[in-house]
């Protein structure tokens, strides 16, 4: 079982529904609507968005006139925010598995392994939001 850094579901719905609500340019964007965008389940997308939501990413409003929108400037929200909001903290493996087999102190591959997982994270950390805005289209 490999721990190299992996988009889940979840994640990936999550940053193309904050793309989304960029491009929306804080007009309140329906959970169906983004659903339906990015052929996703509804139910799952509330989900994620309640997590976003709960990290302070997004705002979202009941009722036939409601939806979500973000709470900050995408300038402001990079994607290690998004990431994380869903997954967790990032973690810099150093083990491509779970439990180390090598029986040895270090691992011929830990340093390389080491090395991919920083580069993800610190991409992650210095790539804001708004480069990634996507209009929501018909």
């Amino acid at each position: 079982m490999s721990n190299l850094f992996k988009v889940s579901e979840a994640a990936a719905l999550a940053l193309h529904a904050s793309a989304l609500m960029a491009g929306a340019q804080g007009r309140l964007l329906r959970t169906r609507e983004i659903a339906r965008r990015l052929n996703a389940s509804e139910a799952h997308l509330a989900k994620v968005l309640l997590s976003l939501q709960h990290a302070g990413l997004v705002r979202s409003m009941r009722g036939p006139s409601g939806g979500s929108q973000l709470a900050r400037p995408a300038d402001r929200i990079t994607l290690r925010h998004i990431y994380e909001a869903v997954e967790g903290p990032l973690k810099v493996a150093k083990c491509m598995f779970k439990e180390p087999v090598c029986g040895r102190p270090r691992c011929a591959l830990g340093g390389f392994l080491r090395d991919v997982n920083q580069q993800v994270v610190d991409k992650l950390r210095n790539t804001r939001l708004s480069d990634f805005v996507l209009e929501l289209g018909g």
